[in-house]
C-alpha cells in the first residue's frame, strides 16, 4: 500500500513523560480544550483494547503527525450481535496500559514526535448516558446508520457491527474533536463507513488509514488471534494465502470477476480437502463467509477489474472450535471452543502504476 500523504503538524515545546488515564467526558473535553486553546494538534486512535502492533503502528503513525496522541480503550457493545463474542473480548486494560506507557517512554527521546498524553477508559454509562445501548437489529437506542454500505459482505454477517462501529465513532468524535483520526487498513470496509460517516455528517477531521500489520507468514495482526491456538493458527493463514492468489491472478492480467475469485477458492477448497483428510484430533475446519470484489473509490462489488483502477479485495473466514483438543495442546484463550472470525484484505493495486514502479526500480539500479 502507498505511503500516507504528509501532513504538516506542530510538535513544539516540552513533552509529558507519561499520560493521564481519564474515564470522564468532561476530564478529556477539559484538556481537548487547553490543546486547542494552544493551536496544538490532537490525533485519536480508537480501539477496544487487547493492543497488539497493529494498534501501535497506529499510534506511532499519529505521533508523527500530532502534538497530542489520544487512545480510546472501550469495547463498544453496540457492535456485537446478540450471538457473538462481548462477553468473552479479551479485556487487557493492565497490559495495554504497560505497553502505552513503554511507547510513551520512546516517544520522550524524540524531539520530532508528538506524545501520548490521554487514554481515554469511559464505561458504558459514560458512553450511553440515555437509553442501555441494544444490539438487537430493530432495538431502542440513539444510533448512526451508514446504508447502503454498512449491509453488505461485513454488515451482511453483522447486522449492527457497522451501527454501532459509526455510532461509538460519532461519540468519540463529538467528544475528542480530532484533528486526526488512525484506522488500520485490516478492517477496510470500516474505513469506508467512517470516510462516508465524517464526509456526510461535515465532521471536521481527518480519516487517516494505516497499512495492515502482518505476522511474518503474512496473517494480519488481529485481537481475536488470540483464540486460535496453535492448531488454528497454522491454518488461519488459508485466507491470506487465498488473498494472495487472487492478486497473482490480477498480475497474471486476468481481470474477470469469476476468474479471480476461483483462485481463492480453489486455496480454500484445497486446504478444506486437506483438513478433511486428517483425523478429529489433528484437523482444523473452517468455513468462508465471503469474498468481495469492490471498487476501489465506492466499495461496490465489480464484475471485472479494470487494470487502470484496481479493486479492493477482501474476504471473512470463521475458524471452528477444535473437535478433539490433545492433551496438553496449546489451544488459545478459551480452549479452543470458540469460533474465530478472520477478516483481511489486499488491494489489487492498478497495473500501471505498478508498472511504472517497476521500472524506475530497475532504472535506479542501473
Amino acid at each position: 500500500m502507498a505511503t500516507l500523504p504528509k501532513i504538516i503538524r506542530r510538535v513544539s515545546g516540552p513533552k509529558p513523560r507519561s499520560f493521564q488515564v481519564i474515564q470522564s467526558v468532561p476530564s478529556l473535553r477539559r484538556i481537548r480544550r487547553d490543546a486547542m486553546l494552544k493551536g496544538e494538534s490532537v490525533g485519536l486512535v480508537p480501539t477496544m483494547g487487547a493492543l497488539h502492533q497493529g494498534h501501535l503502528a497506529l499510534i506511532r503513525q499519529a505521533a508523527q503527525e500530532n502534538k497530542h496522541v489520544y487512545v480510546s480503550i472501550y469495547v463498544n457493545p453496540t457492535q456485537f450481535g446478540v450471538n457473538e463474542d462481548f462477553d468473552s473480548y479479551p479485556n487487557t486494560l493492565k497490559s495495554d496500559l504497560k505497553q502505552l506507557r513503554s511507547l510513551t517512554a520512546r516517544f520522550w527521546n524524540d524531539d520530532s514526535i508528538g506524545q501520548i498524553t490521554a487514554v481515554f477508559t469511559p464505561t458504558t454509562s459514560h458512553m450511553y448516558p440515555g437509553l442501555k445501548p441494544s444490539s438487537e437489529i430493530d432495538g431502542p437506542g440513539s444510533f448512526v446508520t451508514i446504508t447502503p454500505l454498512s449491509s453488505v459482505n461485513e454488515g451482511a454477517s453483522r447486522p449492527v457491527f457497522f451501527r454501532g462501529v459509526a455510532t461509538v465513532c460519532m461519540k468519540l468524535f463529538n467528544i475528542v474533536q480530532p484533528d486526526n483520526v488512525y484506522f488500520g487498513q485490516k478492517d477496510v470496509q470500516q474505513t469506508y463507513v467512517i470516510r462516508r460517516m465524517v464526509n456526510d455528517f461535515h465532521l471536521n477531521t481527518r480519516v487517516r488509514v494505516v497499512p495492515t500489520v502482518r505476522d511474518i507468514d503474512g496473517l494480519a495482526k488481529s485481537s481475536r488471534n488470540v483464540y486460535l491456538g496453535r492448531r488454528r493458527r497454522k491454518v488461519a493463514i488459508v485466507l491470506v494465502r487465498a488473498l494472495r492468489a487472487v492478486r497473482a491472478a490480477f498480475l497474471d492480467a486476468h481481470t474477470e470477476r469469476d476468474v479471480l475469485l476461483g483462485a481463492a477458492h480453489k486455496v480454500f477448497e484445497d486446504e478444506l480437502q486437506r483438513q478433511e483428510a486428517l483425523p478429529p484430533h489433528a484437523r482444523c475446519m473452517f468455513e468462508v463467509d465471503y469474498l468481495s470484489l469492490a471498487d476501489p473509490l465506492r466499495f461496490v462489488e465489480l464484475d471485472n477489474v479494470e487494470p487502470e483502477h484496481g479493486a479492493i479485495l477482501s474476504g471473512a473466514i470463521k475458524m471452528l472450535p477444535i473437535e478433539e483438543p490433545e492433551e496438553g495442546e496449546d489451544l488459545g484463550t478459551g480452549g479452543g471452543n470458540l469460533p474465530v472470525r478472520l477478516i483481511d484484505n489486499l488491494r489489487l493495486e492498478q497495473i500501471t502504476s505498478m508498472l511504472e514502479r517497476t521500472r524506475s526500480s530497475s532504472s535506479n539500479t542501473l
